[in-house]
C-alpha cells in the first residue's frame, strides 16, 4: 500500500455547496446550445404550451474541454439509464409548441 498516493487523493478532494435554492432545480424542455473559439453556451428554456413566448431560465458557460466532458457524462449516463429502464425514444426534432395535444377549451 502506498500511503502517499492516499495521502494525495484526500488532498485532491473537493467540498462541493448545494444550497436549498439551487437543488429544487430548474425544469427545461428545451436546451439551444451556441458556441465560439473559446466557449460554449447552454441556454436551458421552459416552452409552456398556448404561450407564444418562452424565457431562458438557466444558461451555462463552458470551455470546450469541459463541454466535451460533459458530452462524455451525458453520454456514459443514459447508456446506463438505457441498460437499466430500455432504450429512450428520442421523438421528432423541432420545437414542441403544442405539446402534441388537444387545445384546451374554457
Amino acid at each position: 500500500m502506498d500511503l502517499n498516493n492516499n495521502n494525495n487523493e484526500e488532498q485532491n478532494e473537493l467540498s462541493i455547496e448545494l444550497n436549498e435554492e439551487i437543488a429544487e432545480g430548474i425544469y427545461s424542455n428545451l436546451a439551444i446550445i451556441t458556441h465560439s473559439t473559446s466557449e460554449f453556451v447552454v441556454d436551458f428554456i421552459r416552452i409552456m404550451p398556448g404561450i407564444p413566448k418562452a424565457k431562458v431560465k438557466s444558461r451555462i458557460i463552458l470551455t470546450p474541454e469541459h463541454a466535451k466532458r460533459l458530452l462524455g457524462a451525458l453520454q456514459d449516463n443514459v447508456s446506463r439509464f438505457e441498460a437499466a429502464n430500455g432504450t429512450i425514444k428520442a421523438g421528432e426534432q423541432g420545437l414542441p409548441l403544442n405539446f402534441g395535444g388537444p387545445k384546451g377549451e374554457a
